[in-house]
């Protein structure tokens, strides 16, 4: 595990990723073709808010009037101003009703993209090879997907009912301006909002960089909380609370000094936003005043004027955070679309059939493998494992004994080589069918945060009541759990950590039991008990392998003394093979292994 990895991609940035591309990717999420009742949602929430900027923007009409009708004496008048004081009221009113009834329509829109997507990339990182998850850190994987996840329900919102609004809005403004008042405030209003945009974009993109130095700095934190939590054992075996506590605090004390730029920034962005609406609100104001004075125009000219600038700033003044959150949906977006685009290292090849096993025979032909290209681990391995019986492998430290396993499962394919089981190429079959047909034990059963039922049920899906209970029989485990005041019901704790090094081992075997494979593997399963849990352990193992094809792992050559051929690997190669008598009298390294062993069990009795 502690191999050198090929290098993670670095975090996108603005200028390395294509925000058109990312839209367009994203698209089929919002239009779904095979959900026609999705996309007449989308088409409602679009005429609702075509409605709704309609209304917005002739609600000044009716306040121009009416303040002009009031400007003339009479109950006429006086009539006139109250119809249109309640129009304006009702206009109002219906703006509000006609925006919330879009939320309504699109939000089902939203979630259902939102979920979808979640789900593609859940999925995908499944089927990503273990080199990619050794090599990169659970807590970034999980902020990536939860930012990426995050930032398309608002993304959406403000593209559909945000951006495009203001330019319908914008565009109509700009024609009713040069009806009513000439070129000359339609230019002055023009050149504002063009300078707005300009001044917001180059803010927005300096406080992006920022925003993502803290979103880079929020995930290390993040990582180093978890990962310190994960080990919190460990921890307090060398005392290192206050090591821990001051690399969290390094990393949190970063993340604060880049978040209070980031905000510092954004006091700076509203106040020269303000600067220039106000700056045209103010001119535009006087130049009506000016045409008052003139006769040219009238008192509800000057609130023609103000309203429809109120209802047009009013999106702008929203424009940075608009921009700011497009901007760095599009960077998460691209982000997560990054991590499904990982290439997957083990991929079935097309039309590949699942495997049929009739006799579980597996073989390993010349195989050569290597984590790295240029440090190759395993040597043109050959080997067979008949049948029915138990092979096992042994060997030092970094022989390669728990890369066969790796390959077995085709966690990686092998460089040059072929690994067999009943004559069909693990390659060649579906990764899916040819998992379902090996059972393993590992030397750390990792079991979920759940209850002891669920994990022996995790075996196989769709596993009964009785095929758990029948399981944990099995792996004499059942007796224990028949004492425990909740049964199968009782909380493992995580990664099952209340539960001791052989109660793990026994729950492991029994959903292994569960699973009820052809082909079992051992892999060091009982190299992290004591003797006498290991015994009991060993007798369970030997009774669960009876009438299956065993391959066994192992560093304590008194485990598999019994086997019927053992495997003796030295630096990627088998250098000896034969069972437990034959190779004892050869006296080479198997000999050596056991010699020196059986001097260690002598002294730690003695001891």
């Amino acid at each position: 595990m502690g191999r050198a990895m090929p290098p993670d991609a670095a975090t996108p940035t603005p200028a390395d990723h294509d925000s058109w591309a990312t839209l367009k990717r994203f698209l089929p999420y919002l239009w779904p073709r095979e959900n026609p009742v999705l996309r007449r949602r989308i088409v409602t929430a679009v005429l609702l808010v075509l409605l709704a900027k309609a209304t917005t923007l002739t609600l000044p009409y009716a306040y121009k009037y009416a303040v002009d009708a009031m400007s003339t004496p009479g109950n006429e008048a006086a009539m006139v101003a109250l119809s249109l004081v309640l129009a304006y009221a009702l206009g109002r009113f219906g703006g509000v009703a006609f925006d919330n009834l879009r939320n309504m329509a699109f939000e089902r829109v939203g979630q259902d993209a939102t979920r979808q997507l979640a789900e593609d990339v859940f999925a995908r990182l499944h089927r990503l090879s273990l080199r990619f998850h050794l090599s990169r850190r659970t807590g970034e994987v999980t902020k990536t997907i939860e930012r990426g996840t995050k930032s398309i329900d608002s993304m959406l919102y403000f593209l559909l009912f945000n951006i495009a609004p203001t330019i319908i809005e914008l565009v109509v403004v700009g024609v009713i301006f040069y009806i009513n008042f000439g070129w000359e405030l339609v230019a002055a209003t023009g050149a504002t909002v063009v300078t707005y945009i300009a001044v917001t974009r180059w803010i927005t993109e300096w406080r992006t960089k920022l925003r993502r130095q803290m979103n880079e700095l929020d995930g290390r934190a993040l990582d180093r909380a978890v990962d310190s939590l994960l080990n919190y054992e460990t921890v307090k075996y060398f005392g290192a609370e206050s090591r821990e506590e001051a690399r969290y605090a390094s990393a949190a004390r970063a993340y604060a000094d880049a978040a209070v730029k980031s905000e510092n920034s954004l006091a700076l962005l509203n106040m020269t936003q303000a600067l220039i609406t106000n700056a045209l609100m103010a001119g535009a104001m006087a130049f009506t005043v000016w045409g008052w004075s003139k006769g040219q125009l009238t008192v509800g000219d000057l609130v023609f004027v103000n309203t429809y600038l109120m209802q047009l700033f009013r999106p702008l003044d929203m424009l940075g955070w608009v921009y700011r959150t497009i901007r760095q949906g599009l960077i998460d977006m691209a982000e997560m679309f990054r991590l499904m685009d990982t290439a997957v290292e083990v991929a079935d090849v097309p039309g590949a059939p699942a495997i049929l096993i009739r006799n579980p025979m597996v073989a390993f032909e010349d195989v050569t493998f290597g984590y790295d290209p240029d440090r190759t681990i395993l040597h043109g391995l050959s080997f067979e494992v008949p049948a029915g019986s138990r092979t096992a492998i042994v060997g030092p430290s970094g022989a390669g004994k728990s890369t066969i396993a790796r390959l077995l499962f085709r966690f990686y394919d092998p460089k040059g080589g072929r690994i067999l089981i009943d004559g069909q190429d693990i390659s060649q079959v579906t990764q899916e069918s040819l998992r379902a047909q090996i059972g393993i034990v590992p030397q750390d059963s990792v079991l979920f945060n759940d209850t002891i039922g669920y994990n022996i049920a995790y075996g196989r899906e769709g596993a009964t009541e009785a095929d758990v209970v029948e399981a944990a029989r099995g792996a004499a485990i059942l007796p224990f759990i028949e004492r425990l005041p909740k049964g199968f019901e009782t909380e493992v704790g995580e990664r099952g950590l209340k539960l001791s090094g052989g109660e793990k081992q026994r729950v492991a075997i029994a959903r292994t039991l569960v699973k009820n494979p052809p082909i079992l593997l051992l892999d060091e399963a009982t190299s992290a008990l004591d003797t006498g849990t290991e015994q009991a352990i060993l007798q369970t193992l030997r009774r669960v392998s009876e009438h299956r094809t065993t391959l066994s792992i192992a560093h304590r050559l008194s485990t598999i003394a019994d086997a019927d051929e053992i495997l003796v690997m030295d630096q990627g190669r088998i250098v000896e093979r034969g069972n437990h008598t034959a190779l004892l009298a050869h006296g080479e390294l198997y000999a050596e292994m056991w010699a020196r062993q059986a001097t260690e069990s002598d002294a730690d009795a003695a001891a």
